[in-house]
């Protein structure tokens, strides 16, 4: 029996070669043949590792007995989407916004929901039992060819949009997207700019996507766009660029559809967002008078949260938006979408996003993990909070190790920029130590 391996916050991630090997992605194809007895949707990014470790899956799953379909490159809510719409499960071989050498296994529950703690716990026991390949795999399934136009009608289908008045510039990091993406947003008729499509193994969220929009900024205001979206390696997130070039991330776009869907009474509920959300957004909404529920980081929990009170919206500042009432997951291109509706509809977007709320500064640091002392860091924040002053609830720090990457986050925010900007300072000295 193999050592055992758990889960992080979305799945197994790490080196590919090292952490994420061939040998364990066929064990998690035997593992997932075990638990599930439906048809299984295998997606992969565009890491010069992905397709290897896919067909290692696919060798697993079919010696496991179950019904593998390859979907080829695919994007992970895409995965979802073709479970849902086909009734089966996923597996995807992508390590999302992470640089190229990493990669990561997932596996999506039976519809493409996130999977519960009980079936994640049977996986993670069925993998440490799943023997390792014992004999050379047969050819890799062919690429069901199908499976993409499948779920950009299934995207057309719920949002159903016209944009043939806007410009719109799109980053698709180079990552599952880069084909699909370009594609699903000329159909709406959009005027288009693409930028970061051509994957070459190496460089997704190279300097592209979501992590560093440097780019589209630029790109948008050259072309004078009136929009620009940008993807992350598996398009689960979105981030947007203003037609002034302004970055307008998850808070803003949570904060523009929770109010626009109260406005039309096509809310339900209240919003759930995670620890990292800007406190100007629950300032702005309380007064609106909508409620929000916080959760710990990570999308499952944003969407156990929903679930637990059968509210729609919810996400991340990080661009990983829910919308349950339309998807199974965070999906970036159903975002897009829905974001370029509502910039068609009601006007810019950074015209929409000042009226509607007012940003508390805020800045997230990542320190390498051995350089932290968390007691340190809250005892420096604890009296950078007395010498400026700050009445309580004015101010926050949270300090938490990342379910990704071998990093502590550090997010502190204030109603005193210079309490940020020299808390953040004196992070920076304390890891260079």
């Amino acid at each position: 029996m193999s050592a055992p391996v758990r889960f992080g916050t979305d799945g197994i991630r790490g080196r590919a070669g090292e952490v994420v090997t061939d040998e364990l992605a066929y064990r998690l194809g035997r593992a997932v043949a075990t638990v599930f007895s439906v048809p299984v949707f295998v997606g992969y990014d565009t890491r010069e590792s992905s397709p290897a470790l896919a067909a290692a899956v696919l060798h697993g799953l079919d010696e496991g007995g179950a019904e593998a379909v390859n979907l080829g490159y695919f994007t992970t809510p895409g995965v979802a989407a073709i479970a849902q719409v086909r009734g089966g499960v996923g597996v995807v071989v992508s390590a999302s916004h992470n640089p190229y050498a990493d990669n990561g296994l997932k596996v999506l529950g039976l519809g493409g929901v996130k999977l519960d703690l009980a079936t994640e716990s049977a996986v993670e026991d069925a993998l440490g039992a799943a023997p390792s390949p014992r004999r050379e795999a047969r050819p890799t399934p062919p690429v069901d060819a199908s499976a993409e136009a499948q779920y950009v009608a299934w995207l057309r289908e719920r949002v159903p949009v016209d944009l043939s008045g806007l410009s719109i510039v799109l980053d698709c990091a180079n990552g599952a997207a880069s084909h699909v993406a370009p594609a699903l947003f000329a159909a709406t008729g959009a005027r288009l700019e693409v930028i970061h499509d051509r994957p070459d193994g190496r460089n997704i969220n190279d300097h592209a996507g979501s992590t560093d929009v440097t780019a589209l900024v630029a790109t948008v205001t050259e072309h004078g766009a009136d929009l620009g979206l940008a993807l992350d390696g598996d398009a689960d997130r979105l981030i947007a660029v203003d037609a002034e070039g302004a970055v307008r991330d998850g808070d803003d776009l949570l904060v523009l559809f929770a109010l626009d869907r109260r406005v039309r009474g096509d809310l339900d509920g209240g919003i759930v967002v995670t620890t990292m959300s800007n406190l100007g957004l629950h300032r702005a909404l309380g007064a609106a008078g909508v409620s929000v529920v916080e959760t710990e980081v990570g999308d499952r929990n944003v969407l156990l949260a929903l679930d637990e009170r059968g509210w729609t919206i919810g996400g991340e500042q990080s661009g990983h938006l829910i919308f349950r009432d339309l998807a199974p997951t965070g999906d970036g291109l159903l975002t897009g979408l829905l974001l370029g509706e509502l910039v068609a509809r009601r006007g810019p977007l950074g015209a929409l996003a000042r009226g509607a709320w007012a940003r508390v500064p805020q800045a997230l640091v990542s320190l390498p993990r051995d350089s932290v002392d968390v007691d340190e860091v809250e005892r420096l924040f604890a009296r950078e909070v007395a010498r400026h002053g700050l009445a309580e609830g004015e101010s926050r720090l949270i300090v938490r190790l990342s379910g990704t990457e071998p990093v502590v986050r550090v997010m502190v925010e204030a109603t005193d920029a210079a309490l940020v900007e020299e808390y953040v300072a004196a992070l920076v000295e304390i890891a260079q130590r």
